[in-house]
């Protein structure tokens, strides 16, 4: 029987986060590889797999406090214990350490095959906001680090993100493995840009902002709303695309400001090349996130030429040489809109950064795809040496 390479995550599609893309365009290319694949994840109600390859999915409910987030319960669902004792692996890769990360030990331990672990969020911020104690929210802290010390080898998709998970206290060694984007720029990107205004029916001159991700106060989303409405005397468009706990009150303030002709909220866009379009006509891609570690959506708007503003010594900004390849404004609402003015004067500054963005952070997933099949065989040699 042939064995697989086995993706577990408590994200995938339908849920739509950087955890899922990742997990979805490594799946997606190791199949294209003719290397045999599966995702192991959370059943979604009313959502049917189209997938190339086979997605096994265990009983769960509802995230209330984050949706569209669920929380998997595999010891409850029968069907889906004595079908995973039947898909042999030849190596277990956790892109979550909460229920995914449960059953993925067990297997590994159980077939005898190693396990890859990749570390991709600040766990900590959401478990302080959602547990409002301190102590219990370090407890939880402390078992997922106890799951990263079990796998057999630990990724992060960000050198800067070793810095987390040292303060975590994991002390164990890392491997960086970037993550890529599955979006390409034309030949002309003028000319796309003006195409995809026009179909958003945008004028050329208007500056255009867009923000894509979770709506939550931990990826310092306020501070975007806060900064536009000092620079209401410019016309300009906002782009909102996703969801979130906070999506609501952003809205309401947004409203309280008087910028509802200007800010849009789109909810969440599955379509890839609708959302490809808002990225090709946007001038800046703010992201002023102190939460994210690799944020996926700065290399999906750097491959389309779309330059980001980051706030000075987060994580995300690693990968940001100011005035370079992006922007880079100190934390508050003040700094970010000046900036904001300043490059709104400057178009010159902006589509030079856009090409530097595309030629240093865009990569695509199909190369990583390379590294990451690479790394897999190391990673069964070492465990078989081992044994």
């Amino acid at each position: 029987m042939t064995k697989v390479i086995g993706l577990f995550s408590d994200s995938y599609p339908p849920i739509m986060d950087g955890v899922a893309l990742t997990v979805q365009n490594y799946a997606y290319w190791l199949h294209k590889k003719n290397q045999p694949v599966s995702v192991i994840t959370v059943k979604t109600p009313r959502y049917k797999d189209e997938a190339a390859y086979p997605v096994y999915r265990y009983a769960s409910f509802p995230l209330l406090f984050r949706k569209p987030f669920r929380v998997g319960v595999p010891a409850l669902d029968g069907r889906f214990q004595k079908m995973i004792r039947t898909v042999p692996f030849k190596l277990i890769h956790v892109h979550c350490p909460f229920s995914s990360a449960g059953v993925a030990l067990r297997v590994a331990r159980q077939q005898k095959a190693p396990l890859v672990a990749t570390f991709h969020s600040k766990y900590k911020d959401d478990f302080e906001r959602a547990i409002y104690n301190k102590r219990f929210a370090a407890w939880m802290v402390k078992r997922v680090i106890n799951f990263y010390e079990k796998a057999d080898e630990v990724w992060i998709p960000q050198a800067a993100v070793e810095d987390t998970l040292r303060e975590y206290g994991y002390k164990g060694k890392v491997v960086v493995m970037n993550n890529g984007t599955d979006f390409t720029a034309g030949n002309n990107m003028d000319e796309a840009k003006r195409h995809a205004r026009a179909a958003l029916n945008i004028p050329d001159a208007m500056p255009v902002f867009l923000f894509t991700g979770q709506h939550i106060w931990e990826k310092n989303t306020r501070l975007i709303v806060d900064a536009l409405s000092q620079l209401k005397d410019l016309r300009f468009k906002m782009f909102f695309i996703g969801t979130g706990y906070a999506a609501r009150e952003l809205q309401a303030l947004v409203h309280r400001y008087g910028m509802d002709g200007d800010v849009t909220f789109l909810g969440v866009i599955m379509d890839r090349e609708q959302l490809k379009q808002y990225y090709t006509a946007a001038d800046l891609f703010l992201f002023p996130s102190l939460y994210d570690n690799a944020p996926l959506v700065v290399r999906e708007a750097a491959a389309l030429h779309t330059p980001s503003v980051l706030v000075k010594g987060s994580t995300a900004s690693e990968i940001i040489a100011d005035n370079c390849n992006g922007f880079l404004v100190d934390n508050s609402s003040d700094a970010l809109a000046a900036r904001i003015r300043a490059l709104v004067k400057s178009p010159q500054l902006i589509q030079q950064a856009g090409q530097q963005a595309a030629l240093t952070i865009a990569r695509p997933w199909e190369k990583v795809a390379d590294e990451v099949l690479e790394r897999y065989s190391q990673v069964i040699r070492n465990y078989a040496a081992t044994r």
